[in-house]
């Protein structure tokens, strides 16, 4: 049953003047009743009118694009690629002929307010929305998610995921397009340890997101293949990115020195996808083991912390240790040494994204498309010292 403004007005026990007044924001109204009035909303599940033009449709004009921090490449580069297929070509003719309004909402990687924009959206009868990067692992707002993507899908909403993982009931998703970072990472480190490297730190992402499970596992799945860390079970067998897994006793690695119980962790340090994160990791890890001979990073920004504290230490790259990145972003090759890295397609997948938004391209098969990553092999990894 449709819920409507007297329902509201009814919960919050106000008029439906205020809650209209509170919804429109055009009036003042004392903190404690906009308060009211906002959770008999959220209980109530209550969708505004969206504008007048819009209410003759299904859906409106609009297209939302969620973002973790806009002004991080990796988001801002398939932001922008979609909305060039959201948008239009730009004639310059000023008539719009069949394009769509993209609004790009920065969550600034807050669950919470990933909720509150597909909320807004919901309202606004929004005709598609993109959610690009990893998910949160956390089962009540996976739940949240899934409850408030299938009302988006029902009122006809189209739900395309960028980069995201598919949902386990992901009935109300258009398209899933999901990035191969487990075969990114493990990649990553087959290269690592294919130029001698045995001693391999790790400067990964924060705990809670699939894109850092995905590529730690991946590098952990590469290192047990190689005799490190155990006997060669898969990292989806041995826990998460936050996992207990630790070497078997006396294990030998190949080509090194014996694997430590606890390597695995200890290794191991997580952070931020920025800079700092990756300088003072980087910096913790080499108070760990001051034996590394290589860093892998969660991205190419954490791998450009992770190298300014290597110079700080008076320490060479690649010649003392080897540094890598993930996502292949635009300074990555300008860096010096140019950053060794794994490519991921972002600019093409933002497009698809935006066309399967825009209905103007064929779902893949199932709704689920895993896009590859390329290794880019540079300057900044190389053979490990001797001695």
């Amino acid at each position: 049953m449709t819920v409507t403004l007297a329902d509201v007005a009814a919960r919050a026990r106000v008029s439906p003047a205020t809650v209209s007044r509170v919804l429109n924001g055009n009036y003042p109204v004392a903190t404690s009743t906009r308060e009211r009035v906002l959770r008999a909303v959220d209980d109530l599940d209550y969708v505004l009118n969206g504008p007048a033009s819009s209410l003759a449709a299904a859906t409106s004009d609009l297209i939302g694009i969620l973002v973790n921090d806009i002004a991080d490449p990796f988001f801002g580069i398939m932001a922008g690629a979609a909305q060039t297929e959201i948008g239009g070509p730009g004639d310059g003719s000023g008539r719009a002929g069949g394009e769509k309004l993209a609004v790009v909402c920065n969550t600034g990687g807050s669950p919470a307010r990933e909720l509150t924009y597909l909320t807004l959206l919901q309202r606004q009868r929004a005709a598609a929305v993109v959610l690009t990067g990893g998910a949160v692992e956390d089962p009540a707002h996976r739940a949240a998610m899934s409850a408030k993507l299938a009302k988006l899908a029902d009122a006809g909403t189209r739900v395309v995921l960028c980069g995201r993982p598919p949902l386990p009931d992901g009935e109300s998703v258009l398209a899933a397009l999901a990035f191969d970072n487990r075969g990114g990472g493990r990649r990553l480190t087959e290269h690592l340890l294919s130029l001698g490297h045995r001693r391999i730190g790790y400067v990964a992402g924060p705990l809670e997101r699939t894109t850092t499970r995905h590529r730690l596992e991946g590098h952990r799945d590469a290192m047990r293949a190689a005799g490190l860390y155990g006997d060669g079970g898969t990292a989806g067998e041995r826990g998460t990115a936050g996992g207990t897994g630790t070497a078997g006793e006396g294990s030998t690695a190949e080509g090194g020195r014996p694997a430590h119980a606890g390597d695995e962790e200890r290794l191991t340090v997580h952070g931020s996808y920025d800079r700092s994160s990756g300088y003072d990791a980087t910096v913790e890890l080499l108070r760990r083991e001051p034996e590394i001979t290589a860093v892998l990073a969660a991205n190419d920004t954490v791998a450009l912390g992770a190298a300014a504290a290597i110079r700080d230490r008076g320490l060479r790259i690649p010649e003392d240790i080897s540094v890598a990145g993930f996502d292949d972003l635009p300074f990555s090759v300008d860096v010096v040494p140019a950053l060794t890295t794994v490519r991921l397609p972002l600019f093409e997948a933002g497009a698809r994204a935006g066309r399967l938004a825009m209905g103007k391209e064929t779902p893949p098969p199932g709704g689920i498309a895993t896009i590859p990553a390329e290794l880019m092999v540079r300057g900044s990894t190389a053979v490990p010292r001797v001695g």
